[in-house]
């Protein structure tokens, strides 16, 4: 495993970050059987990972967690959790009351006494400043206490697909850490985003690299063959069937593998947050990400087609 620095905190994380959201939710929404899930957090130490990604929102992750960790030494992992400040089955923000409950709940159900990196949960840009104000002075107050280390914050792709939000959050020097969507079909984060948070060294988690149009093929060629009569790629430049097949050679076996290998090229980003409940699929992933990296022709062809294409509607991953 290959470490980088998640920016201002010093920490040395894994090339490869464990999410345990995403559709799998470390097996919850797959097999069903902890034991499993287990084995998948158990191999994923083994293979040298140590960044967890989890929420309180990610059904029960975060005591699957505490319970597959419970034995370990505490300094063979990291982990980063989340909490939801403007939960939407409630009509108004979070107070810092329930924040402070809410961390406290993630410590007992982690079965930690100290949260590595803990996050704010997909802000947007109407809800960042009154989050940000009514919520950091707690945050503050957690960190102090030694609740917490170090606080970041992720954003909401599907509803802020132009990073809205963490423009404004990269603005404010609070943030140890951010949490973007950037892959193949959406790189508008390269624009500013991941340069500004290499500029004010801010640590990176790059989050749904490889989600549903890279997996599924008729997804892929439908998306691009929209593109093109919209006018956002030439006719000619890609075909509709397979268009990412220029990508697949050498050591590289797959779109999939493609996607994970450039969800990893940009030297802005620290980690990679991958999400299974598969042992197989775990070591398959973490392979192929810390295998060799993409042609830099592949790389250069992937922006000159993709670089200005700005997407808002679905899973463009």
């Amino acid at each position: 495993m290959n470490y980088r620095k998640l920016g201002r905190t010093g920490l040395e994380v894994s090339l490869v970050g464990l999410g345990t959201g995403g559709p799998s939710r470390i097996g919850q929404r797959t097999h069903c059987d902890e034991a499993t899930s287990h084995r998948v957090i158990h191999r994923a130490l083994d293979l040298g990972i140590n960044l967890i990604d989890t929420a309180a929102d990610y059904s029960d992750s975060e005591l699957i967690l505490g319970r597959a960790l419970k034995d370990m030494p505490r300094d063979r992992y990291l982990i980063a959790t989340k909490f939801n400040p403007d939960p939407e089955e409630n009509d108004s923000a979070i107070t810092p009351q329930a924040l402070v409950k809410s961390c406290e709940r993630s410590l007992k159900r982690l079965q930690i006494e100290t949260i590595d990196i803990y996050q704010f949960h997909g802000l947007v840009p109407s809800n960042y400043r009154i989050a940000v104000d009514r919520l950091y002075p707690a945050i503050e107050k957690l960190r102090e206490a030694g609740k917490i280390r170090f606080v970041g914050v992720t954003e909401h792709f599907f509803r802020d697909h132009q990073h809205q939000m963490l423009h404004a959050a990269l603005e404010e020097d609070i943030w140890d850490t951010i949490m973007v969507k950037y892959g193949i079909l959406n790189l508008s984060a390269e624009r500013a985003i991941l340069p500004q948070a290499k500029q004010k060294n801010v640590g990176v988690f790059n989050m749904s690299a490889v989600r549903v149009k890279l997996s599924r093929l008729d997804e892929l060629s439908r998306t691009i063959s929209q593109w093109k009569q919209r006018g956002l790629i030439a006719e000619n430049v890609i075909p509709d069937r397979g268009p990412l097949d220029f990508l697949v050679h050498d050591n590289v076996k797959s779109v999939v593998q493609a996607g994970y290998k450039f969800g990893i090229n940009h030297d802005a980003v620290s980690s990679l947050l991958i999400g299974t409940g598969s042992v197989e699929h775990l070591e398959e992933n973490v392979e192929t990400i810390t295998g060799s990296p993409l042609p830099t022709e592949d790389v250069t062809k992937i922006r000159t087609i993709f670089g200005d294409i700005v997407e808002s509607e679905g899973d463009t991953g």
